[in-house]
């Protein structure tokens, strides 16, 4: 579950998303019925949800997409060394749909042009101060992230005070106005569903990419314009650093299910070399 769930966690202060030391999962999101918490665990074979709040039955139905059982890849061949090996250890492997969008496009802007650190401060932050509490026993400190409602009342000071950048705050707030909309884009799905997604000003490739991956589990859904994956996806098919173009070309031989490539790939543990100092966040804060 910690291969599938990983990708829905923004940090490990995410106060959204938890795993505690037993490795019960604890998620609180928001759904189209309502928030709702929900408690995932294994108990031997078997994997056992408990939910509360509003969106309780809307979570529970879609446990098994969540957790990759909707997922076909069927037809995938691993063309490169690190992804056949990676596929032949993990085979079970699987990319979860969430099947909602909001939570997880104002999570993907946040983290546009910014470091991980930068952007997983602001979403906690904003997630503590205008979040609502979360229904059901969650563990203390958790919170359900803020409604396109919510969101659309946070003062502009507020978001400086997150340490968001006007560019970022200008493109969630026009997602929070559009967003009962933008939940079609599940329906859709594929390139239609990004491309919907993309018709808001401030969401472009990566921002609608990294959504698909997670909303409804696009299988080729790269997440070109990233910092990292390109050098990474290069190092570990060709042994070099390439740019955007040149990972799609690498990529090419996997489509339609070039993202579930690049996911074998970090789920390999695969590291490329590092050459110099991280990159430095910034605190928009102090500007």
């Amino acid at each position: 579950m910690g291969a599938l769930i990983g990708p829905l966690r923004h940090g490990r202060g995410d106060p959204t998303c938890r795993i505690d030391d037993d490795g019960v999962v604890w998620r609180v999101c928001s759904t189209p019925i309502g928030p709702a918490t929900t408690r995932i665990r294994r108990t031997g074979t078997e994997v056992v949800a408990d939910a509360w709040g509003d969106g309780a039955e809307w979570v529970l139905d879609g446990l098994p997409a969540l957790l990759g059982a909707e997922d076909d890849d069927a037809g995938f061949v691993g063309h490169h060394p690190v992804v056949a090996d990676a596929r032949h250890r993990m085979p079970g492997l699987r990319l979860g749909a969430t099947g909602a969008v909001w939570d997880l496009l104002f999570a993907a802007v946040l983290e546009q042009k910014v470091t991980g650190t930068e952007a997983h401060r602001s979403w906690r932050e904003l997630c503590w101060r205008f979040g609502a509490a979360p229904p059901g026993p969650a563990p203390r400190g958790m919170r359900v992230p803020p409604t396109p409602k919510d969101t659309k009342a946070v003062p502009d000071w507020e978001w400086h005070k997150a340490g968001v950048d006007s560019a970022r705050r200008r493109a969630i707030l026009a997602s929070a106005t559009v967003a009962h909309r933008l939940e079609k884009a599940v329906e859709l799905r594929g390139l239609e569903g990004r491309t919907l997604l993309r018709k808001i000003p401030g969401i472009g490739v990566w921002t609608a990419a990294e959504v698909a991956q997670r909303a409804w589990g696009d299988p080729d859904a790269v997440s070109v314009g990233d910092f990292h994956i390109p050098s990474t996806v290069g190092y570990a098919l060709v042994g070099h650093k390439l740019d955007d173009a040149g990972m799609l070309e690498v990529l090419a031989c996997y489509a339609p299910q070039r993202q579930r490539a690049v996911r074998y790939i970090e789920a390999s543990g695969f590291r490329r070399p590092r050459f110099g100092p991280r990159y430095s966040p910034r605190d928009f804060r102090e500007m």
